[in-house]
């Protein structure tokens, strides 16, 4: 298998299976390097308006030409879903980016040991996505060469080496969008509180998101740092420190993402039963 010229089925054509298929066309992928299984016609009928791609309604023997398929599809419809198409793919390398689901489920229902699970996030749509990656140890380094390929037109990427280790993936960046989101909510409620306008609001909220993001992603500096940097004793910045800190924020935001490892944890229960 070739990773400049592989042959791609996704089982799942919605937001992440298109993001991904449209990073890779622009990379110079052809639509005819692609199969797509989507029963849902309104999915599919974008598909062939975005990327001139005609998805199949169900599984069959066009799989079989597949070097990787990857998963995208919800997670509690996972093992319904690979049941048609098992036959068709044991051959092949699977990537999954469905939320939840373990590799020692996918393995059994795939008939494969092929297996890499990952834990991307909504950024992912516009390619500014961080992407968790675990693979089973069938997998070669010409497979994680490929998984890379893929993954690199949705954003950057992460590997770790132990399984367990994607529920704090999941807790810290798959759920993390809705934790930026919720503090732009605050701040943007906090700027028309003190007369700005909701959208004079927003775009300084959001604008200081990105922009502190990218001064710690270009810096080799400790995150305290550049927090005290910006944190004059006695000033503007340090009076609204002390009032998070006052207020436990810090901690109250631990014990939360804490918490949503712990229901990553008891889904990838739920969700492997079948």
């Amino acid at each position: 298998m070739s990773t400049a010229h592989p042959y791609m089925a996704f089982i799942g054509g919605g937001n992440m299976a298109s993001a991904i298929i449209g990073g890779l066309i622009r990379l110079g992928m052809a639509p005819g390097q692609f199969t797509v299984v989507e029963p849902f016609a309104e999915t599919a009928a974008k598909l062939k308006a975005d990327f001139g791609i005609s998805a199949l309604s169900a599984a069959g023997p066009a799989l079989a030409q597949a070097d990787l398929v990857v998963w995208a599809v919800k997670p509690q419809v996972f093992a319904e879903a690979a049941t048609p198409v098992s036959p068709h793919t044991r051959q092949a390398l699977h990537l999954s980016v469905a939320a939840g689901i373990r590799t020692d489920s996918i393995r059994r229902w795939l008939g494969s040991d092929r297996v890499v699970r990952s834990m991307p996030n909504t950024p992912a749509l516009v390619g500014q996505g961080i992407t968790g990656l675990f693979p089973c140890p069938a997998v070669s380094a010409t497979d994680r060469a490929l998984v890379e390929q893929v993954i690199r037109t949705t954003g950057q990427y992460v590997w770790v080496d132990n399984e367990a280790h994607l529920d704090a993936v999941t807790a810290l960046s798959g759920s993390g969008p809705a934790y930026v989101f919720y503090f732009l909510e605050a701040m943007t409620e906090a700027g028309t509180g003190m007369g700005l306008s909701a959208e004079q609001s927003r775009q300084l909220a959001v604008a200081t998101f990105s922009g502190a993001a990218a001064l710690a992603g270009a810096s080799q500096e400790p995150l305290e740092v550049l927090r005290q940097r910006v944190t004059s004793k006695g000033g503007t910045t340090y009076a609204a420190l002390t009032a998070m800190e006052s207020a436990q924020i810090k901690p109250a935001f631990v014990k939360a993402m804490q918490a949503a490892e712990q229901r990553a944890r008891e889904l990838g229960d739920e969700f492997g039963k079948a």
